[in-house]
């Protein structure tokens, strides 16, 4: 080790970045390439979105050079979790190294842009190196090469580049038309609206409009300069990085033994570190051990008798051995298994981890901490080894007892993993047919992974099938099972008992099925424990029963109309399990279509132009608050936050594992100044202090501020902050809706934010011929899921003011807030904000205590302060949608109308007001969509010892909704009716529409929902679908399919809204409005509508005005009384603010203009400019428009049909097409307004079937992370998603005759939530029939989110158990 450590002596840490040299004389071993390339590198389009590895908003390019080979490895690597010292010699690749503009964009830049594929575009920069990632590989194959302009990519392999990438603003649809687009295979005319080309256009025109990619003129992903490097040594020099390379394995049992501490020594061993996502790690390790510079541990071995690898291999290189190998062999033996081996991994974490997670680590993981595995099951299956290095001594195990046996201490080591080759065993005594059978098993929120399992298992059996006695034997079976809340995976041993060399019949299955429910129990405190039982017997079941059902005699009518899984006769024995089957995914998303009417009347206004600003996000141009480079003595901010809902705070303080000198303040209520308050939001209904005193109140409150030299540091002192809490004489918090009502703990509603009743309830129920009383719903949360987290950068400046730089959507609040917070003068505060990285509501009153904790710090401090709150911080502070319990009472005739409803509704707000006041009349407003003839409700807002609720895109509008379709859903029930037919006889004709919303109605002919309605169910083939869904659900047992149609009506207000517009003096024009630019294209609209209105001027070039225009950032002391961007309407307020403001301008031109015109016959638009200038004419203009109140209110409506398919023994729900016809009015862009539909139905989808947002007993959330909580990922989106704009004419009180888009079509969701409803009620009504039960099945509440372990519950968790009781019962019969 001497001479090793001698030769590596001076060695010092090199790469490259983008092309560009860099060598670290000296760095902490736990600092990750994001945090180096975002701090010490121009470099900021790598995004810290999770820390996880969950997101992809950090995913970079990782090339290294092989010499031997003289070849280049090229992955896309999540640099969140990449240790820097690991990318020693390594060349990284960000998407500023694929093109700018100032170079020239990248292909992908250029169509993610003209795709739509960008909205906020923090999440851009990492989908477009995912996607490069897989054009650099897809190159080096040896596939035909594909036509100009394309790749080797094939279109599946285009939209798997970015599945475990997550957006929340786009819905993700152009994201992957803007990946298929670069495909071998694509069909230009299945891609979706763009700027390249309209549809109809020909194959030729559209090839000459899209940007080329060619592969040859990219740039090289390794540089010359750094392949020289690699001659020099480059094992770094450990004094420098604490950082050791070993290069044999004798060399790291040296290093291990002489370490001289005991076995919790602080050591690291170090291969992709991408555990360091899932286990936080907050201790600081003394030594890092990299263990991939052993050769062999990076071995892969194959013979006869397996394939072996050595425990660094990465998941990728395991998967694409196991292929490669599997190609060489028997398709029905050792082969299969390899390959299902390598598919099932597949489904592991994202491609970006699988390419540095490594096969030995994900083991140790479950070996050591009880990480749930799927490696682990699949490899126990197929009996695989491992061998374990201890002190000299190197064991050879079986991977059962390894994972048996005490958690490998510090000084042990995995070495290798031995997956052996199976064969079939000969026997000439016996005439049967034999055959191995292998198949894994995994039950997740998403398909293609990135989510951990609700439980995985792998079967493999030998099987004989004996022609003369017309049956199937099992000979022998390996059944393991993992991850349903166990310590490690296991087998099944009893199981295999049960079935080993026994003949197969429906007994024996229901024989083996009852073990598995005995064998397969959750440990305590495992979720959904009965749920995972379930779907071990359904996986065993989905197993075994194509062959019990392979060899079942036909007997009379005994399947009751169903068709069998697997006819009789032959017993297939590739296991091709029919309806089971998963069919071969070509693709995940199918063909869709998007129209829009294009509107040339107001040109360029009307028109699909790209988002201006897309390009330079895909670029990673863009700047967002956290790109902004530190001052000079900049410190960072973290929260400390109570964990418990009401208690005293007797003191805190950091533990010595963080380094004192690190941590330069801690701020708290007591560093307010004495003019201040201790407030750190606030709205018209109160504030929310910004600090807690003495006591908190509920958990999550931030408690105090801790500062510190970095972000890091600040984090890890936060983290591991240790607070006193005293409850003695404390009330108990309340932390229920029922408690705040007992105890009369309301927030109050103003009189003129509460709604109106509609009729006369008493009297609707008394015409009613039927009645539901008392029935019962409850709706929970749902967080943000913005991708960039809440941040801000406070700076001090001269004479007592301060500059904040925060991602706000409310600045002038922010601004107001901190003035009080610090007892200042409002013009001592100015606030600045350029985007915002995904707002949601979320960056609203929830953004304003994190700017004032950092003005409030770098106030006392004197010292610029920022914060970037880490997810969890975020998750756990957000407070997110309202939760809300409701009971309803309704009243109907026996046709289905409605007569009466009334409602009780308990709004849970948390802690402080916010914006909760106004959920009632939002609440109202939704569930006012249908005729309820009379409509009664007592809302009651909760104050609870919660983290304060807060407004989320259609924030008690979507609830409304929810509880509107709930209603309309029972009563069908009730009546057993045909739903559809419910809806449609309680839609409004305009006079009751105009008795439910008074002010807002309009004119009869802007109430499109009839005409939506209609048009909706020819355009979607609603009638005839639903007859296939009947047929489809009649032969199908074990997937059921539910179709719905669903209709919105949504109420919006125009908000006052200032704006400025100013000429300079080259003709260019600079813009100012009130509106924040989130990600839903207000600057684009705004630049459209100052183009248009400055055209009026009618000289020559104000046609391409347009590119002459900018928006520049929000500044609370350049234009203020800024107000919310919030309610959807903020882009038309701002577009009509600026109208007015070059109304204005032109008045003031158009006189020099004429004047001009005599003079000169034709005036260009830049000698106006010029000219205006000579003669002092002011090109300024400002103005705050207020709407007038006829006009302040209108509503927006919408349509939705949504069709799935369930899986009855997993709950897994599948969207296979929803079509939507929204009504934008005449849209300002209707490229813009499809992303929000799109993307707000998506986000709704999320709430409606996947997103749990969970707190623990003390209200504390502990869905904290993208481990724990799952938003919608591209495959979980509908496979055809067609949307239509709706083209409503003329509208005299809108801007230009549109309408809003960004927050009416989330509530469209709610169809796929009926739709699966409707699936389940199918499920429900052949469950009953299994039992003797015929006819209507009872009546059911589906709750949300609509998860699979829901799902499967309604479906019936014994459902095996009954379909063979029901079979048996049947063949008893006969």
């Amino acid at each position: 080790m001497e001479g090793r450590e001698a030769e590596a002596a001076g060695g010092v840490l090199v790469f490259a970045v983008n092309g560009e040299r860099f060598e670290v004389s000296g760095v902490d071993p736990s600092t990750t390439l994001l945090e180096f390339l975002r701090t010490r590198t121009r470099f900021k389009s790598v995004k810290l979105g999770c820390g996880e590895g969950g997101c992809g908003a950090c995913v970079v390019l990782l090339s290294r050079y092989d010499p031997e080979l003289d070849r280049v490895e090229d992955i896309t690597a999540s640099s969140c979790l990449t240790l820097l010292c690991s990318v020693n010699r390594c060349s990284i690749t960000t998407t500023e190294g694929l093109g700018n503009s100032k170079d020239g964009f990248h292909p992908i830049h250029q169509r993610f842009s003209s795709f739509h594929a960008s909205q906020c575009g923090f999440c851009t920069p990492g989908m477009c190196m995912s996607l490069y990632g897989a054009l650099v590989n897809a190159e080096k194959t040896d596939r035909p090469e594909p036509s100009p302009g394309f790749s080797k990519l094939s279109v599946f392999e285009s939209e798997k580049a970015i599945a475990g990438n997550l957006c929340r603003c786009t819905g993700y649809r152009p994201i992957a038309d803007a990946c298929k687009s670069f495909a071998a295979d694509v069909d230009l005319e299945d891609l979706g609206l763009n700027s390249f080309w309209r549809k109809g256009d020909s194959e030729e025109f559209k090839m000459s409009r899209l940007p080329p990619y060619c592969r040859k003129e990219e740039k090289c992903t390794f540089p010359e300069f750094l392949k020289k490097e690699l001659e020099s040594p480059t094992l770094l020099d450990t004094k420098r990085y604490d950082w050791y390379t070993p290069t044999t394995v004798e060399d790291l049992r040296c290093l291990l033994e002489t370490d001289g501490t005991s076995n919790t020594s602080l050591v690291k061993l170090v291969a992709g570190n991408t555990g360091m996502g899932y286990y936080k790690e907050a201790k600081r390790w003394e030594k890092y051990i990299d263990l991939r510079n052993i050769p062999e541990l990076a071995i892969v071995k194959t013979d006869e008798t397996g394939i072996e690898f050595g425990t660094t291999v990465t998941i990728s290189k395991a998967i694409e051995a196991l292929r490669e190998q599997s190609k060489c062999m028997s398709s029905t033996g050792g082969g299969m298994i390899f390959r299902k081996t390598a598919d099932h991994m597949e489904k592991i974490a994202s491609g970006f981890i699988r390419n540095t997670a490594s096969l030995g680590g994900n083991l140790v993981m479950a070996q050591r901490f009880h990480f749930p595995s799927d490696i682990a099951t699949v490899l126990l299956a197929v009996d695989s080894r491992v061998t374990v290095m201890s002190g000299p001594k190197q064991e050879r195990l079986t991977l059962e007892e390894f994972l048996e046996r005490s958690p490998l201490d510090s000084k042990s080591v995995l070495l290798s993993i031995k997956i052996p080759t199976w064969h079939l065993r000969r026997s000439t005594a016996s005439k049967a047919t034999k055959r191995l059978l292998f198949e894994t098993f995994r039950a997740a929120p998403r398909p293609l992974g990135n989510a951990l399992p609700y439980l995985n298992a792998a079967f493999l059996a030998e099987v004989s099938v004996s022609e003369a006695l017309h049956e199937i034997t099992i000979n022998n079976c390996r059944l393991a099972f993992g991850a349903y809340g166990t310590q490690h995976a296991i087998r099944a041993r009893k199981v295999e008992e049960i079935l080993t060399g026994r003949a197969l019949s429906l007994n024996v299955l229901k024989e083996a099925i009852e073990v598995v429910k005995a064998t397969i129990v959750a440990d305590y405190g495992t979720r959904d424990p009965a749920y995972r039982s379930s779907l071990a017997v359904g996986f065993v079941f989905k197993f075994l029963s194509p062959l019990v059902e392979s060899r079942a005699k036909t007997v009379g009518n005994s399947l009751n109309g169903y068709k069998s899984a697997i006819s009789a006769g032959e017993p297939n024995l590739t296991q091709d399990h029919g309806e089971f089957e998963d069919s071969q995914i070509s693709s995940l998303l199918s063909s869709s279509s998007q129209a829009v009417e294009l509107n040339k009347e107001y040109y360029p206004v009307g028109e699909p132009i790209k988002k201006s600003e897309a390009a330079i996000q895909a670029s990673g141009e863009a700047v967002y608050v956290d790109d902004i480079p530190s001052p000079a003595n900049c410190l960072h901010g973290a929260f400390i936050y109570s964990t418990k809902p009401l208690a005293r705070v007797k003191g805190m303080r950091i533990p010595s594992s963080v380094p004192s000198n690190s941590v330069s303040s801690i701020i708290s209520f007591r560093d307010i100044p004495d003019d201040g308050q201790n407030v750190g939001s606030r709205t018209i209904f109160g504030f929310e202090p910004l600090f807690a005193d003495e006591v908190v109140h509920c958990a999550g409150q931030p408690i105090a501020l801790v500062v510190a030299d970095t972000q890091k540091h600040a984090d890890m002192a936060a983290d591991s902050a240790l607070v006193d809490y005293d409850v003695e004489n404390i009330e108990m918090p309340i932390l229920s809706l029922e408690e705040a009502v007992e105890r009369s703990s309301f927030f109050e509603v103003p009189s003129f934010l509460y709604p109106s009743e509609v009729g006369d309830i008493s009297k609707g129920m008394a015409e009613a011929d039927n009645k539901i009383l008392s029935a019962k719903i409850e709706l929970g949360s749902q967080y943000y899921f913005y991708m960039e987290n809440q941040t801000a950068l406070a700076v001090p400046d001269e004479d007592n003011c301060i500059v904040v730089y925060s991602s706000s959507q409310c600045p002038e609040y922010a601004h107001s807030t901190i003035a009080s917070c610090l007892g200042i003068l409002e013009h001592n505060v100015r606030v600045i904000t350029r985007r915002v990285g995904g707002g949601f509501g979320g960056k609203a009153i929830r953004a304003m205590p994190v700017a004032a904790a950092c003005a409030l710090a770098a106030h006392k401090l004197q010292h610029p302060v920022r914060s970037y709150l880490n997810r969890k911080t975020d998750m756990i502070m957000a407070g997110g949608r309202h939760p809300m319990k409701i009971t309803y009472s309704v009243g109907f005739k026996s046709n289905g109308k409605i007569t009466a409803l009334r409602l009780d509704i308990l709004v849970n707000g948390g802690l402080s007001a916010d914006i909760s006041p106004v959920m009632p009349l939002n609440i109202v407003g939704a569930i006012k969509k249908y005729d309820w003839g009379a409509l009664s409700f007592d809302i009651k807002v909760c104050k609870t010892n919660h983290i304060s609720k807060s407004a989320m895109r259609a924030p008690g509008e979507v609830q409304g909704t929810f509880i509107a379709e709930a209603v309309i859903e029972h009563v069908a029930s009730a009546l057993s009716m045909n739903v559809d037919s419910v809806r449609n006889i309680n839609l409004h004709s305009h006079s009751s529409l105009s008795l439910f919303y008074k002010h807002s109605a309009g004119e009869p002919h802007e109430y499109t929902v009839p005409a939506i309605w209609t048009k909706l169910a020819l355009s979607s083939n609603l009638d005839q679908r639903i007859e296939m869904v009947k047929e489809f659900n009649g032969c199908s047992l074990w997937k059921k399919r539910g179709i719905s149609r669903v209709p919105i009506v949504f109420e919006v207000s125009l908000k006052v809204t200032p704006g400025k517009v100013s000429i300079l003096n080259d003709g260019s024009v600079v813009v100012e409005v009130g509106g924040i630019e989130i990600g839903q294209g207000l600057w684009t609209k705004v630049k459209q509508m100052v183009a248009f209105a400055l055209s009026s001027v009618r000289c020559d070039g104000t046609t391409e005005i347009l590119k002459k225009i900018r928006v520049i950032q929000a500044d609370t002391l350049s234009l203020i009384q800024g107000g919310f961007t919030a309610g959807s309407t903020t882009s038309e307020a701002s577009c009509q603010a600026v109208r007015v403001c070059c109304d204005i301008l032109v008045q003031r031109l158009s006189p020099l203009k004429n004047s001009l015109q005599e003079q000169m016959g034709s005036v260009t638009w830049e000698v106006l400019v010029g000219q205006a200038y000579n003669q002092s004419i002011n090109l300024s203009a400002s103005t705050y428009f207020a709407p007038e109140l006829d006009s302040m209110h209108y509503l927006n409506y919408g349509a939705a049909v949504s069709e799935v398919e369930i899986d009855l023994l997993t709950g897994e729900t599948r969207i296979l097409r929803v079509d939507i016809i929204y009504d934008c009015g005449k849209s300002l862009n209707p490229a813009i307004d499809l992303g929000q539909i799109e993307g707000a139905f998506v986000q709704g989808l999320g709430f409606f079937m996947l997103e749990e947002y969970l707190t623990n007993s003390e209200g504390l959330v502990v869905a904290d992370g993208t481990w724990t909580y799952k938003i919608p990922t591209l495959d979980t989106i509908p496979k055809e998603f067609n949307v239509e704009i709706l083209n409503s004419g003329h509208h005299q009180k809108r801007v230009l005759s549109s309408k809003a888009s960004g927050e009416p079509p989330l509530l469209l969701a709610v169809s796929i939530h009926c739709a699966a409803r409707a699936a389940i009620k199918e499920a429900r009504k052949q469950l009953l029939s299994w039992s003797g039960h015929e006819g209507s099945d009872s009546i059911f509440q589906l709750g949300v989110p609509a998860t699979m372990p829901v799902v499967k519950g309604l479906c019936g968790l014994n459902s095996v158990e009954s379909y063979l009781d029901w079979r048996l019962g049947k063949e008893q019969e006969v």
